[in-house]
């Protein structure tokens, strides 16, 4: 960051600080005994893709990275374009298998981190379930270093009062996003 970017108030995009997720496992053994929300094997990374052949070198070598992963059971990692322009990378495991969903998030993040994309890193969730198959997703914004649960409920509503409970269970698990305004929704994100 040079002088003049210092006098007109631009600052540099903080790196995103991925060691963050590891605490999803924590928080899913919380979720579990208090609220009955368990995980359903389903992450995503969102991230704002760019043109050119060093993105996509990075794009084709997450996909083997994760394609390779014999904890897919042969599923591929999905790839998709929301109607923003964003891309989603979903990666899959069972249901069990937090720790090494939360292992695949970290791999993705890094390889577009390490070739230089950080900057370009949205948000990553992980995906849980009640036994009512009432959806929540565990969201974590990488400009932010926090968290903040999102629950969809049918017709684009949000059940505020259950991410206000678990917002209340994971605190001790999670930094969470102290601002609710940048609590956002992400419909029809892969995964939830």
């Amino acid at each position: 960051m040079g002088l003049l970017d210092v006098l007109l108030g631009r600052s540099k995009p903080a790196e995103p600080d991925l060691d963050r997720l590891f605490g999803l496992p924590s928080a899913a053994i919380t979720l579990s005994a208090a609220a009955g929300l368990t995980p359903t094997g389903l992450g995503s990374v969102c991230f704002a893709a760019s043109e050119g052949g060093a993105f996509n070198e990075v794009q084709q070598e997450v996909r083997e990275l994760l394609d390779a992963d014999t904890g897919h059971g042969g599923v591929p990692v999905e790839l998709s374009r929301d109607s923003y322009g964003y891309t989603w990378l979903l990666a899959r495991q069972e249901p069990d298998g937090l720790p090494a969903l939360v292992n695949d998030l970290h791999a993705v993040n890094s390889a577009l981190q390490d070739h230089g994309f950080g900057p370009r890193l949205l948000c990553s969730l992980v995906a849980f379930k009640d036994a009512e198959e009432r959806p929540l997703a565990l969201v974590y914004l990488y400009k932010r270093g926090t968290f903040y649960p999102f629950a969809p409920l049918p017709g684009r509503k949000r059940d505020n009062a259950l991410e206000l409970q678990v917002k209340a269970l994971v605190a001790d698990d999670l930094r969470i996003e102290p601002d609710l305004s940048r609590w956002f929704p992400v419909w029809g994100a892969p995964g939830l």
